[in-house]
């Protein structure tokens, strides 16, 4: 089923009644190649519109981008050799006590815009989780990439969690005790047992989506626009 966006002031919103009952969100955005590993051990091919689960861990390959946006307004954009699980999306508009978004970074990296999840209501129903850390929000645009393990956009950087905040406050938690990072702040995670840390300067991490997908958000022509190609991958 077609997601149509609906645009609300500046920002984006799926129309939640175009989803399945079962659709967490949907590829809004999509450069290269995109696929979905199901709680039933299955792979799929992901198109421009497919729509994503709870439980569904995406896996974007070599040079590839894709963003996903959910009904709340909120997106996440996947850097290439990236892996996410979607643990569980929960929004219902005129029940705010029910907000629940938790997702896991699994490997590479991402850049997320928050949505309603998370403002209108209990500020701890938003949690990305990570190898070092957990990653709370306060109304944020943010950056995180894993460099625990071979990821060919931290080359030269210590082995750690990089964060990053262009609006709002994220707040990282893990065994050692709680950090928060404001607008224009970095920092690094190295470990569960050791505290958050921040950064002087950018570390470096790249965030370059193609031109042809930068284009897509600004209201140019998708890649892979209009078309439904999402196929099963078969062992």
């Amino acid at each position: 089923m077609a997601t149509r966006l609906i645009s609300i002031g500046l920002g984006v919103v799926l129309a939640s009644s175009t989803l399945s009952a079962l659709a967490a969100g949907a590829v809004s955005q999509l450069s290269g190649t995109l696929s979905v590993r199901k709680t039933d051990g299955s792979v799929r091919i992901l198109s421009q519109k497919s729509e994503i689960q709870d439980g569904d861990t995406l896996n974007t390959q070599r040079d590839s981008y894709a963003q996903i946006r959910f009904p709340d307004g909120g997106q996440v954009t996947l850097k290439p050799n990236t892996t996410v699980k979607i643990e569980k999306f929960d929004y219902v508009q005129d029940q705010p006590q029910r907000d629940n978004f938790l997702f896991g970074l699994v490997k590479g990296g991402l850049r997320a815009v928050t949505g309603l999840v998370g403002k209108r209501g209990n500020p701890d129903a938003y949690k990305l989780g990570t190898a070092t850390a957990t990653i709370g929000i306060r109304g944020t645009t943010y950056g995180v990439d894993d460099c625990t393990e071979d990821n060919n956009n931290c080359k030269g950087l210590q082995e750690a969690v990089y964060v990053s905040v262009s609006d709002g406050e994220i707040i990282a938690t893990n065994n050692a005790g709680t950090v928060s990072f404001l607008a224009g702040q970095f920092g690094a995670i190295e470990s569960r047992d050791r505290l958050p840390r921040f950064l002087s300067t950018d570390p470096g991490l790249q965030f370059t989506p193609p031109a042809s997908f930068i284009q897509s958000i600004t209201g140019g022509t998708a890649v892979n626009a209009g078309k439904s190609m999402e196929c099963v991958v078969r062992r």
